[in-house]
């Protein structure tokens, strides 16, 4: 008997021993270190942006980001005037372009990332039935954004201009600092109508879809994301882009009204 239970007692001392060192050797495992990505993106961008944000957090708890959204103009001045920003997704390829030009972004990290699709809003009881009836006397104001700086009132001013009503809208138009602040000034009733993004429209409240702009009268509706060079985080953000270019983040994309440019 005393055999046994020193026999028993080796084994226990045994399975013991190999928790510990499997314990130990958790312990002595690598910790990944707690990042912080900034993301400059279009105010276009917000709702999904915000869930993709809590999805790849599930993924990478030691990945915190932190997004600045506004106006694509707005946000490359930032960038030119040395804000601390890791990566930048513009509405315009236009705002990409000058910053490449002055090379502030990772060479070879540029990709297009979505498409969208440029639509006329109204409020819900509204008897605007299509672009030409911007022109009539009923229609006191036509928001849009500022086209100097937002990329969905540069489309908006290509689109008018193609279907000759810019010069007569002039007196009505009101300018905004960003798509949302067009589809605000539409639901509030200070705009009888408006142009943004499809993705902003498809979450209105108080407002509906009228027509979108034929795709023949502005430009190519193209998101461009790069990572910018004064990065601290370069391997991180290249990882945060894959993400964002994956099969995985453009179903979210498509679910806000996005087009993937990979389908």
């Amino acid at each position: 008997m005393k055999k046994i239970w020193v026999m028993l007692g080796i084994m226990i001392f045994a399975v013991a021993a190999l928790t510990g060192c499997g314990d130990e050797k958790e312990k002595g495992k690598p910790q990944a270190q707690p990042v912080n990505l900034t993301i400059s993106a279009a105010a276009s961008l917000k709702d999904a942006a915000l869930e993709l944000k809590e999805l790849y957090g599930k993924q990478h708890a030691n990945v915190t980001i932190a997004y600045n959204f506004g106006a694509s103009g707005t946000l490359q001045k930032q960038i030119e005037e040395g804000a601390p920003v890791d990566m930048f997704i513009s509405a315009g390829q236009k705002q990409m372009d000058e910053l490449a030009v002055k090379g502030l972004i990772v060479d070879g990290s540029r990709k297009d990332l979505l498409g969208n699709e440029l639509v006329l809003v109204a409020r819900k009881d509204s008897k605007i039935a299509g672009f030409e009836d911007l022109a009539k006397p009923e229609v006191g104001k036509v928001s849009i954004g500022t086209p100097e700086s937002v990329p969905a009132g540069k489309y908006a001013q290509e689109a008018l201009t193609t279907m000759k009503l810019w010069d007569a809208l002039q007196p009505k138009l009101v300018l905004a600092k960003d798509v949302w602040q067009v589809l605000t000034y539409v639901e509030t009733g200070n705009a009888d109508a408006g142009l943004v993004y499809r993705s902003d429209a498809i979450t209105a409240k108080e407002s509906k879809i009228v027509t979108p702009a034929p795709a023949s009268s502005h430009k190519p509706i193209v998101y461009p994301m790069a990572i910018l060079r004064n990065t601290k985080q370069q391997k991180a953000a290249e990882e945060f882009a894959s993400f964002l270019a994956s099969e995985e983040a453009a179903k979210v994309f498509e679910k806000y009204g996005f087009k993937s440019l990979k389908r």
